[in-house]
């Protein structure tokens, strides 16, 4: 599936949104428990790290300009918009079964 620009791969930023689901935003070993659930590869620092991009991409999403500056980009040709979806399959299940988080 590859790699995002950030170094995470396409696997670990799934596991990672699962986990922010799972884990309670009070757990004080919210961002370990995190990057166990993530793989390991990443140290709870990164993972908080990355949850704190997400958090500005949000907010920048929200904020309206992301549709603005597309509209100006793609008026002069500059961006090609894609658009994909991405679904829960059988082997994502199957490797959130194989999950231990206890």
């Amino acid at each position: 599936m590859g790699e995002f620009p950030n170094g995470w791969s396409w696997e670990e930023n799934k596991l990672f949104e699962v986990a922010l689901a799972m884990v309670d935003e009070q757990d004080p070993d919210r961002w370990e428990v995190v990057a166990a659930i993530v793989g390991g590869k990443k140290s709870a620092e990164e993972v908080q790290r990355h949850y704190v991009i997400l958090l500005e991409d949000l907010h920048f999403i929200e904020s309206g300009c992301l549709d603005h500056e597309l509209e100006d980009a793609q008026s002069y040709g500059q961006v090609e918009c894609i658009s994909q979806s991405v679904y829960w399959t059988d082997e994502d299940q199957e490797l959130f079964i194989q999950l231990d988080i206890n």
